[in-house]
């Protein structure tokens, strides 16, 4: 994969939608458009990260307008290629820091993407990034999980997601630092290919600090779309900090 698209070049990119999570089930992603939609209230949405359009395209068709940033062309390009996909604008760049044109009602982060930034510092830039994208009343959203280190073992800094015939995946943890990585190694024809992807781990309470040094306020925290109650159970949680002024 090309350097400038990161950890997610053609060979992540040609793959991502055909992943089965339970993110990319249709009832989830028209759920999703639909609280960020409303969210809208009628303006402009700002997606970070909005590789393939997972979750932009759906919100366009609900009339909201839509403008995206992400680092990999080659996410972008599956954006371009799908209906509807030419109409919205993206800039290529990192979200932490790139500016667009003009004000949005709601700027929003799904899918853990927030973990992609692997500094603590570069989380804060990201929150200062899209408070200053928007509009007095507008909402920054965050979908994303809540770090389960009750899940590793004793002595131990690996938890396995996925033992296949053909796919072992397991993420490691460094409890002094909150950096992970994601392992993925894959059977294909016969010889072994491995990656690893790094990413940051960071507290809801950490978010709402980060929020605090934007400028923002927390508004709203769920445990998923349909609005469950958040409690010290959840295992992700979708979060919704405002801009004061509206």
């Amino acid at each position: 994969m090309g350097n400038e698209d990161g950890y997610f070049g053609e060979s992540v990119a040609a793959a991502y939608d055909e992943s089965s999570g339970e993110r990319f089930d249709p009832a989830v992603v028209e759920e999703t458009a639909g609280v960020l939609a409303g969210l809208a209230a009628g303006g402009r949405a700002l997606e970070l990260g909005i590789g393939t359009g997972r979750i932009a395209l759906p919100l366009a068709r609900r009339g909201v307008p839509v403008h995206g940033i992400d680092l990999s062309r080659a996410m972008v390009a599956r954006l371009r290629a799908k209906p509807g996909g030419d109409a919205i604008g993206v800039t290529t760049g990192d979200f932490a820091t790139t500016r667009v044109d003009g004000t949005f009602s709601v700027a929003y982060l799904v899918f853990n993407t927030i973990m992609n930034l692997t500094t603590q510092a570069a989380q804060v830039a990201c929150f200062r990034n899209a408070a200053a994208h928007l509009e007095p009343g507008g909402c920054f959203v965050i979908e994303v999980v809540v770090p389960d280190l009750r899940r590793l073992p004793p002595g131990q800094d690996a938890v396995p997601f996925h033992v296949g015939p053909t796919r072992w995946a397991f993420d490691t943890y460094d409890v002094a630092t909150q950096a992970t990585s994601s392992h993925y190694l894959d059977i294909v024809d016969g010889r072994a290919e491995y990656r690893a992807i790094p990413f940051r781990y960071v507290w809801p309470a950490e978010l709402d600090l980060m929020a605090q040094l934007a400028g923002l306020r927390l508004r709203e925290r769920w445990e998923g779309w349909s609005g469950e109650p958040f409690t010290s159970e959840s295992r992700q949680h979708v979060s919704v900090w405002e801009k004061p002024g509206g």
